[in-house]
């Protein structure tokens, strides 16, 4: 992995996290000292990163970790509700007994980390195995990969909403559900809790009331 790749992906990460915040200031020269790079390859990174929507770039104030611009968010749920109804209608009618294991195995993980004093960042990469295993049941990996290419905004959404005790307990407790309509067919009730699932939170005023400084105006 190159320099460029290296300092790309930690920045990447410390984005997506939030270590830094929407918002915050990428000085070109505080970067250039910490990762031990010059000016012009470090451009290189910041247009990439602002190509791919995780910076802005302003001419006068500089490059600034993009706010969570919550349009774009609405389309990646709508994206993956439309898809995901689809995947879970399938896999009732062909999930293996080791595929009902391993999200058992998931959902298992995923209910101990709850219990966790840091239980946010475990929880959302054992949510997103979850998902991640359903499309991969259902043979369409491909298309959750495509998915992750663009979800800047909606990764940081989801963090800031798990950040909440109670909202792992729904999360889980659906998932759980979601399973369960799975294994017994019922393709009736797993429409409506994927749409309640996936786009529950986007009419919350959970955002605008805690972290209005995150959200693009």
């Amino acid at each position: 992995m190159s320099i460029k790749e290296e300092i790309m992906k930690t920045l990447k990460q410390e984005i997506l996290t939030l270590t830094l915040k929407p918002g915050a200031i990428l000085s070109e020269t505080v970067l250039s000292e910490r990762f031990h790079i010059s000016r012009t390859p470090l451009r290189d990174v910041l247009k990439q990163l602002s190509l791919e929507s995780y910076i802005d770039i302003y001419p006068k104030k500089g490059n600034l970790v993009s706010y969570i611009d919550l349009e774009s968010v609405e389309q990646i749920i709508f994206l993956r509700s439309v898809l995901e109804k689809e995947i879970m209608k399938y896999l009732s009618e062909h999930l293996a007994l080791k595929g009902v294991h391993e999200l058992k195995d998931i959902l298992d993980r995923q209910k101990a980390v709850i219990r966790e004093e840091n239980a946010t960042e475990p929880f959302l990469n054992l949510d997103d195995a979850f998902h991640a295993a359903l499309f991969r049941l259902a043979g369409r990996e491909y298309l959750w990969n495509l998915i992750q290419q663009s979800n800047v905004h909606y990764v940081r959404y989801r963090r800031l909403h798990m950040l909440r005790k109670e909202k792992l307990e729904e999360i889980w407790n659906e998932h759980q559900r979601i399973l369960e309509y799975m294994t017994q067919r019922e393709t009736g009730k797993l429409e409506a809790l994927i749409h309640h699932h996936l786009r529950e939170d986007i009419n919350s005023l959970y955002l605008q009331e805690n972290f209005a400084d995150y959200i693009r105006g």
